[in-house]
């Protein structure tokens, strides 16, 4: 019987702790928070999106990050094979837009609790506000072999196999501080350049601050280097105080992320994605018939959200109190091409304490994708987000989690 051990319990710790457990091996959790899945239960504004309905193999495009290094984890743990496992679990699910799914009840705890019992049926002993501090390896040729790991409290704990899954530093009053790369770099591990991503975006603009707390849906956006279009998609978008945020906007940071960090670059709004400019130009021509003797400020009630209607107008050009019947058409078509690309300056990213996940982190050129053990040391494996992978939104992430996690479960709790 493997002596597994595994450091982190959040989705792919836990997720490595059942695999591990079921494959035959001795596990023990360590955990330095009071509870394990402190992050996931913050996961799809604490609903837990849990992985995506789409067929396996349209994964991959979603995932940003090395997605070949992929292949092994998804088609050994598939997306219809943890919906199964959560339901056989007792946690029913269902599919919502974009084929993202979550627990029936909307509950994040119950997916977390799903996954505690689960291990505690497999025997998996749980240690909480238990902090590793250190794997344990000595040289043992042709290369080094990990023996065990040291806890905060100055403790040594021996095992055959290492499971490292302590997240990245994302969200990091989670416990996501970090540690998993701190662990590999001193095992000889190349960590890549680290940054927030599935991050808000800051706006320049004065307006973004007007429209704080607006939700604009089923809008299309394009994100673009001068005239070089670099990201398009379409969706759910909402303003806050520094500027945009929203399904569409998170996926998009980690595509553009580290171009932003260069310069600044323009997001296109497309208000109104479903027409084209000369049908839009005919609904805006339908409604100044309609309101031809009213002001222009009160003529587009029909157009626009509340909070939205004063920004347009002003960007516009069009005076406010200009009648209807006195707009030009070549005001019109430039208030139409105002609605098909309302634009703004994006001039950087927010931090780690806004961001869903963590970009960069453990060289996948030195793991073994088939097994999600390193290259470099003998017994020990990563999983999850301390690994240089990361997707867009829509379950993508978690998918990640649970895959790498299995993968690394059963690989290290095989017998020695």
């Amino acid at each position: 019987m493997s002596k597994v051990l595994i450091a982190g319990g959040g989705a792919a710790g836990m997720m490595a702790a059942v695999a591990a457990a079921e494959n035959g091996g001795e596990v023990t959790l360590f955990e330095k928070n009071e509870k394990p899945g402190k992050k996931l239960f913050i996961t799809g504004k604490g609903r837990c999106n849990i992985t995506n309905a789409a067929d396996i193999e349209d994964f991959f495009p979603s995932v940003v990050s090395n997605p070949k290094f992929l292949y092994s984890a998804f088609y050994s743990f598939t997306n219809e094979q943890v919906i199964r496992l959560f339901e056989r679990l007792g946690v029913k699910v269902k599919t919502e837009r974009g084929g993202r799914v979550f627990p029936v009840s909307d509950h994040s705890s119950d997916v977390i609790q799903a996954l505690r019992k689960e291990m505690e049926r497999l025997g998996v002993k749980i240690n909480l506000n238990t902090e590793v501090t250190e794997l344990l390896t000595e040289k043992d040729p042709p290369k080094r072999t990990v023996k065990g790991i040291r806890l905060a409290s100055g403790r040594e704990v021996s095992g055959d196999a290492v499971i490292v899954a302590t997240g990245g530093i994302s969200y990091p009053s989670t416990g996501s501080t970090g540690d998993g790369y701190r662990f590999a770099r001193k095992c000889g591990h190349k960590v890549t350049d680290l940054s927030p991503a599935l991050v808000p975006m800051e706006v320049k603009e004065w307006y973004a601050g007007e429209l704080m707390g607006l939700s604009l849906r089923n809008i299309g956006i394009q994100i673009t280097d001068g005239k070089k279009k670099l990201y398009q998609d379409s969706g759910e978008m909402l303003f806050t105080h520094y500027g945009v945020t929203g399904p569409v906007i998170l996926s998009a940071s980690s595509i553009v992320g580290k171009r932003l960090k260069e310069k600044e670059l323009t997001l296109h709004i497309d208000l109104k994605p479903a027409l084209t400019e000369e049908k839009l130009d005919r609904r805006v021509l339908r409604e100044f018939e309609i309101n031809h003797n009213r002001q222009f400020k009160n003529a587009v009630d029909s157009l626009f959200p509340a909070k939205l209607r004063p920004v347009i107008v002003d960007l516009s050009g069009i005076p406010e109190d200009k009648k209807v019947h006195e707009i030009t058409k070549e005001e019109r078509l430039r208030f139409v091409r105002l609605i098909k690309d309302f634009s703004m300056t994006l001039t950087g990213l927010r931090g780690y304490n806004e961001a869903i996940i963590t970009k960069g982190g453990v060289s996948v050129r030195e793991i073994d994708p088939g097994t999600m053990g390193s290259k470099l040391v003998k017994g020990l494996y990563f999983a999850g987000e301390v690994l240089d992978l990361d997707a867009v939104t829509g379950g993508y992430n978690l998918q990640i989690a649970w895959s790498t996690g299995y993968l690394a479960g059963i690989n290290a709790g095989s017998p020695v």
